[in-house]
């Protein structure tokens, strides 16, 4: 009875192999070349997310916790921020700020890891809408109980 079940079982895990093989040739890329540096090059980069109900110009909006990054208080619609280009820096660099009244990128933002200025933005600090964020007016899916610090500070 166990060579019956042993022998089932090692033709299914065969069976399941095989079909996700085929699944890795159907897509064009090979098993050993999964994740390669030349395949990322290829592929389109996407700039189109999906945007509800952007506030127009909010102004200054307040942070909830410390340290949080400053909220986008302005439609991104159409900005483009991707490896080859960063639309956030026409108006927030050092250079062009004064002239726009956009807040100037912090001086955090032009540092190595180890504190060390750079001459450019880090490449870890490049990709704005990572910590930066748009705000929308929508209703939530899930009802959040979250209490700001100022919340928390009058109690």
């Amino acid at each position: 009875m166990r060579k019956y079940l042993t022998f089932i079982l090692t033709a299914l895990s065969a069976f399941a192999s095989a079909d996700v093989q085929n699944n890795i040739d159907s897509n064009n890329m090979s098993s050993n070349h999964i994740g390669s540096i030349d395949q990322l090059e290829q592929i389109p980069e996407k700039v189109a997310p999906a945007y509800t109900n952007p506030l127009k110009d909010a102004g200054n909006i307040p942070t909830t916790f410390l340290f949080q990054p400053p909220l986008v208080p302005h439609s991104i619609r159409g900005l483009q921020v991707t490896k080859n280009a960063n639309q956030c820096l026409a108006c927030h660099s050092p250079e062009v700020s004064p002239t726009t009244g956009a807040p100037r990128v912090p001086e955090s933002h032009f540092q190595d890891r180890d504190g060390n200025p750079t001459g450019e933005t880090s490449p870890r600090r490049y990709f704005c809408l990572q910590c930066h964020v748009q705000q929308t007016e929508v209703n939530p899916i899930i009802q959040n109980k979250f209490d700001t610090i100022r919340q928390n500070q009058g109690k």
